[in-house]
């Protein structure tokens, strides 16, 4: 799998292709606006400079036209103007952006934030208000020194008659080449570098005035667009407990219908200690990790749709609610496993409170003999279920998971950048579900447990030629195909979550990204299914997807605007991108205890996707495959009964 590295203790600087990813990001960004432009688009470019002229000359400030005339006449400085307005801003621009990564890395992602958001405000504008450049104003007398010279590859000749002419306002022009400038006086104090790059600024002006592309207006305009990107890449900068974009995706996704909680159901062996864990030790438990795990300190602090969300650390910690205590048993008699599934799809149903740190550590007895449980939940915002069981891990005081993934073989950087680039180009033309499946209106949900040897589902896996992860896919799709209340469609979007980055201690936050697998769900044998869908998932292992879902999540969702990220979120996760959700994770290998109390197993408690009906997990842990399921009832409304048939479709296989 490709994974995208994070190096402990080097420098500040990105990887440069995912620079070149970003740009590239940038630019799809320019062509969808050139493919979805607003109505009547050019009548109102030629509208919106016809009025912009005339504002100039009501304030007597037109002066566009005398230098275009003057600059007309004069031969080869005319086709010297055309190329300095076709080459130097975008040479200056790249030049600064390469000079600032090698030699000032601390400061690069700063400035190339604020080059981005220079030109996203710059497109947005271009799409909402086009302008027409003087040249194109029949009737107002402007020459067009580009034709006029027949100059080769500047804008407005043949050769990029294709770019958006209609773009005057503001001048990305001037906006890039006063960028420079901005950005050298931050980080070079020399002042002949700053003389220079002010030298060109003010050729910039005069060359797009002369040549007839633009009005003085639209340089004002550019001053207030640079204006607007330093300030925000600047208030970035000084937030560094604003919530990055990967992880705020929940917080916007999350629905009361559809809470956003990962966490651990982690099944505890009792007869050793005589007794079932208590509160106290909970919380004494998890207040020896305080100082360490700010996970557990962190709340949400103010927004509003245009700041982004950002932590705040608290110490009023309400225990009680944090670290209860259920007790399952009635009349004196154990509750049953039937009791504590009714419990976690009520806790995995309710949305945590925002207004306090999103986890919760769940103390469950009177389970069955000898056995207790302990139900931990957080918010997808704080972590995803990898980094979840490695908090559990280090409450534990066991080894995290980083062990356990194994080693990841990168491939070159020169690779990554071509799989990121054609994962891009696959995420955009991946097919999208047949149909929607069947959701109610409410966050209630089924949930139930399955326990089954992992090395002989491993044995099965290889005797069929297949991976494990492909087993899980086929035989869910298949007890899906038996117990759902409605028809299924011919074949199913399943959404697979994978580590998108390198495997390290602690991983706070989200580090996976999720591919899309077509599974099958008509009339077939359950082997030929289980070809079918292990064909199907080599998507999953050619890294392609995994890298470039995490570039845009990442990476590209950094870079917008709290609405629009917010938009973008529910767009693109949940019932119209895919019909559910199957994770299978490793888990530790080695025995784990809490306390006085070894641990059994761990299940994975994963949360629903808005508008899709089931999520399916597995964690591999100390050679138990063990495995949950969370199902919308409107779906399918006995997670039990899927589980039987889970079963009984791999003894079929087996």
């Amino acid at each position: 799998m490709l994974t995208v590295r994070h190096h402990a203790g080097t420098s500040a600087r990105p990887r440069w292709w995912g620079e070149l990813l970003a740009g590239l990001a940038l630019f799809a960004v320019y062509l969808v606006i050139e493919a979805k432009p607003l109505p009547s688009r050019e009548l109102r470019a030629l509208a919106s400079g016809d009025q912009l002229l005339r504002f100039e000359q009501a304030l007597h400030l037109d002066f566009e036209l005398p230098m275009n005339h003057w600059l007309a006449g004069q031969g080869w400085l005319r086709t010297l103007a055309n190329y300095e307005y076709a080459v130097t801003y975008i040479a200056s621009a790249l030049i600064l952006l390469v000079w600032v990564y090698l030699r000032h890395p601390d400061d690069y992602r700063r400035v190339r934030t604020s080059f981005a958001w220079l030109n996203l405000l710059a497109l947005l504008c271009f799409w909402l208000y086009p302008v027409a450049p003087p040249r194109m104003l029949e009737g107002a007398g402007f020459v067009d020194t580009v034709r006029l010279g027949h100059t080769v590859g500047s804008w407005g000749s043949p050769l990029v008659e294709n770019a958006n002419q209609l773009a005057a306002m503001p001048s990305l022009h001037v906006g890039w080449a006063l960028w420079v400038s901005v950005m050298l006086a931050r980080i070079s104090g020399r002042a002949a570098v700053q003389g220079l790059s002010a030298v060109h600024v003010l050729v910039t002006l005069a060359v797009i005035l002369a040549t007839g592309n633009h009005y003085w207006l639209d340089a004002a305009g550019a001053v207030l667009v640079v204006a607007g990107s330093v300030m925000i890449a600047d208030v970035a900068r000084r937030n560094p407990d604003r919530i990055p974009a990967s992880d705020a995706f929940f917080l916007h996704v999350e629905t009361p219908e559809a809470p956003q909680h990962v966490g651990g159901l982690i099944m505890l062996d009792t007869s050793r200690a005589g007794t079932a864990p208590t509160h106290e030790l909970a919380r004494a438990t998890i207040s020896a990790k305080l100082a360490g795990r700010p996970e557990f300190r962190k709340q949400l602090g103010p927004r509003t749709r245009w700041r982004p969300w950002r932590w705040t650390e608290t110490t009023d910690i309400d225990w009680d609610w944090h670290v209860p205590v259920f007790d399952l048993s009635r009349d004196g008699r154990p509750g049953g496993m039937g009791a504590l599934h009714r419990l976690v799809a009520e806790l995995a149903g309710q949305q945590l409170p925002r207004d306090r740190p999103l986890w919760r550590f769940c103390v469950v007895t009177g389970i069955e003999e000898n056995v207790a449980a302990v139900a931990s939940l957080a918010h997808h915002s704080v972590t995803d279920g990898i980094g979840m069981m490695n908090l559990m891990l280090d409450l534990f005081d066991s080894p995290d998971l980083t062990s356990a993934l194994g080693e990841v073989r990168r491939p070159g950087r020169l690779k990554q950048l071509a799989g990121g680039i054609v994962g891009i180009a696959q995420l955009a033309t991946d097919s999208r579900p047949q149909a929607r499946l069947a959701v109610s209106n409410s966050s209630a949900r089924e949930f139930g447990t399955l326990k089954v040897d992992l090395d002989w589902v491993r044995e099965l896996a290889r005797r069929r030629g297949v991976r494990v992860t492909d087993v899980l896919l086929s035989a869910s799709t298949a007890a899906f195909r038996r117990v759902a209340k409605e028809r299924l469609p011919e074949k199913m979007l399943v959404s697979v979550p994978l580590m998108a980055a390198e495997p390290r201690a602690g991983m706070a936050g989200n580090v996976t990204a999720a591919v899309m697998v077509e599974v099958p769900t008509g009339e077939m044998t359950e082997a030929d299914r289980l070809a079918a869908i292990a064909k199907a998932s080599t998507r999953l292992r050619t890294g392609t997807r995994a890298i470039a879902s995490r570039f845009v999540q990442h990476t590209v969702a950094n870079l917008m605007p709290p609405w629009f990220h917010a938009w973008f979120a529910r767009t693109v996760y949940g019932g119209r991108f895919f019909n559910g959700t199957v994770s299978n994770m490793p888990g530790a290998s080695w025995q784990v205890t809490f306390a006085d109390f070894p641990l059994i197993t761990a299940f994975p408690i994963i949360p629903i996707a808005p508008g899709t009906p089931f999520v399916v997990g597995v964690l591999g842990w100390y050679g138990c495959f063990s495995m949950s399921v969370a199902t919308d009832p409107a779906f399918v409304d006995n997670a039990e009964l899927f589980l039987k048939e889970f079963r009984k479709i791999l003894d079929e296989l087996a």
